[in-house]
């Protein structure tokens, strides 16, 4: 369904030198699978996922989406073709209520499915939906409602970036289960997450797990958390793969 084939991307430094971030990144991601992404702050894990939205663009390879070659397409048109992005810190909309705001993931959608789903991820809708998406929500409640307008959605890839980032260990908890229903519910969709999380990592198909712009190996949970067990514990500070990826 979804692939990357032989993506590079490159930034420009302080210094005006191009530093490689991603060097022939090639992966598939097949429907009906919860894929974890996951490695050191900074190999590149967020980048694959961005290039995947269109919101970085490689400077080669190709993004290929249900046989079709997306790589020149904007977010929107992928936002058009039902592939959807969470950011690790959802952004703000002052003057936007949050009802507003569920219904531009979902135009349309009728009242009691928006109420239905703001009682799925904790919220009181009557004492929500008329709020502003400001200042004045805390930061597990943005997050809720970012899940909210996830669930409402009828994405066919969804990308999660660190959906446990700057919440309680009670929300977490509680997103987890609301977000892995939804993905195991549908054989037609897939989701990436991108996290350092291991109750997160321990209940998706697979892991993949990223390091100096490569993908250093990938495989199942239980395989591949013994191999990065120690560098997730100490905050991803030494090294977990090796210099050629392989796959278990």
């Amino acid at each position: 369904m979804l692939k990357l084939e032989n993506i590079c991307m490159a930034v420009n430094n302080s210094n005006g030198d191009s530093k490689d971030i991603l060097s022939g990144i090639n992966v598939e991601f097949k429907p009906g699978r919860v894929y974890a992404v996951t490695g050191p702050n900074g190999g590149g894990k967020t980048s694959i996922a961005k290039v995947i939205m269109g919101i970085y663009k490689q400077c080669s390879g190709r993004v290929i989406f249900n046989g079709e070659d997306i790589s020149d397409l904007d977010v929107s048109e992928r936002a058009r073709k039902k592939i959807i992005y969470a950011f690790q810190h959802p952004p703000r909309f002052k003057g936007i209520s949050v009802e507003d705001l569920i219904k531009t993931a979902r135009p349309g959608i009728d009242n009691i499915t928006i109420r239905t789903t703001m009682r799925d991820v904790g919220l009181c809708p009557e004492e929500y939906l008329d709020r502003d998406v400001g200042q004045g929500l805390s930061g597990g409640e943005i997050k809720r409602i970012e899940i909210a307008q996830i669930l409402v959605r009828d994405a066919v890839v969804s990308i999660l970036d660190e959906p446990e980032a700057g919440v309680d260990l009670w929300t977490i908890q509680q997103l987890i289960g609301i977000v892995f229903r939804k993905f195991r519910k549908d054989k037609n969709s897939l989701a990436i997450i991108i996290t350092h999380n291991e109750r997160l990592l321990h209940l998706c198909d697979e892991v993949i797990v990223v390091e100096n712009g490569l993908i250093k190996v990938r495989g199942t949970p239980d395989k591949i958390w013994p191999l990065i067990k120690d560098d997730l514990e100490c905050k991803m500070k030494e090294q977990c793969g090796r210099e050629v990826a392989y796959e278990i």
